[in-house]
């Protein structure tokens, strides 16, 4: 049973990463532990930021459409 349970760890891990879910809690984490009194982005303005600065990049090349 514990290997079934690892072996789902690990997937909900890579798929959290792979979909960037994680990127958020790693943000937050860095945020709180730098200056816990400092506000901290929603999950939604995170990901405005995190797409707008995604496309602003010419070297990510990111196309849409």
């Amino acid at each position: 049973m514990s290997s079934v349970r690892s072996a789902l760890a690990r997937a909900r891990y890579w798929v959290r990463e792979f979909s960037g879910e994680a990127a958020y809690d790693r943000y937050v984490a860095h945020a709180r532990s730098h200056d816990p009194q400092a506000p901290v982005l929603t999950r939604r303005a995170f990901e405005h930021a995190r797409t707008d600065a995604r496309e602003a990049d010419p070297r990510k090349g990111f196309h849409c459409c």
